[in-house]
């Protein structure tokens, strides 16, 4: 038999939870529906919100072992272009020294020719000296042991290429010098120039061999990007899926405890009045 009591309304207590328990339900759809996200704070998902951040900690790293893929790729760019300016010289030395060697020029010929292979060795050194990125020096040697580009999340995620110098007498064994010289003879007579094809074609297969290792390295950076991104994408949508809001679920609990709310909060009010039904024992 339940006892008639003022001090203890149960019905009362009972319609208070409900509405207590509707209320936090809707603060924390609401909370939901308004920033897109499941886990807003620790308490919504405490395993959810360590794993989110374990993978947001790799998005980010992977996103910028993208940039910095692009960067490298840049980087060997800029290097091999330098290289493909000396190759076009090159060539063009060994023209000239294929010009030498016929026995039709004088000696006052082979000067002329000799001058511009000059200038030209010239301008392969002041390209090696001058030629920099983000003010790093490139092919003048100091990256000759390998240039570290990052290319993932983690520290030990790298790849080194060596950038080689291109310096005239160590990398080419070519001499910078009024009279150019080729096997200590020199560039003045057909024999001599002869000579100096012979080295130039040495140099020529030196700066061929350095270009086809940094293209070799910017083909391999375009699939480490592809890879990366790849990998990115797809722990985003795994994040996403323990992140993100249902707003589908969200806008139906919404409905739901908004009625409930209306409903404890209409039961509250009766269970209140109706203890005033107590009040009549005493007329």
């Amino acid at each position: 038999m339940t006892m008639l009591s003022i001090n203890t309304n149960m019905g009362a207590l009972n319609a208070s939870q409900s509405s207590y328990s509707a209320n936090k339900s809707m603060e924390t759809s609401m909370a939901r529906l308004s920033s897109g996200k499941r886990i807003n704070s620790g308490a919504d998902d405490a395993a959810g919100l360590f794993l989110t951040k374990r993978m947001s900690t790799e998005i980010q790293g992977l996103n910028q072992a993208v940039r910095n893929a692009a960067d490298a790729q840049a980087f060997l760019q800029t290097a091999e272009g330098s290289l493909e300016e000396v190759h076009t010289m090159l060539l063009r030395m060994r023209e000239l020294a294929v010009q030498g060697s016929n026995g039709t020029y004088t000696t006052q010929d082979r000067v002329a020719i000799r001058a511009e292979i000059h200038d030209l060795q010239s301008e392969i050194t002041r390209i090696g000296t001058d030629t920099t990125f983000n003010n790093l020096n490139m092919i003048q040697g100091s990256n000759s042991t390998g240039i570290t580009f990052q290319l993932g999340a983690d520290n030990t995620q790298t790849m080194t290429v060596s950038v080689a110098s291109i310096s005239l007498q160590s990398a080419l064994s070519l001499t910078l010098n009024s009279g150019i010289t080729a096997a200590g003879t020199v560039l003045t007579s057909a024999a001599s120039m002869m000579q100096y094809i012979s080295t130039i074609d040495s140099a020529i297969s030196t700066i061929s061999s350095n270009r086809g290792t940094y293209a070799a390295a910017i083909n391999r950076l375009d699939h480490a990007i592809a890879n990366m991104q790849n990998v990115a994408t797809n722990l985003s949508a795994a994040k996403g899926r323990v992140e993100d809001a249902d707003f589908a679920a969200e806008t139906s609990n919404l409905a739901r405890v908004q009625v409930l709310q209306q409903a404890s909060m209409a039961m509250l009010a009766q269970a209140n009045a109706s203890k005033q039904n107590i009040l009549s024992l005493f007329q």
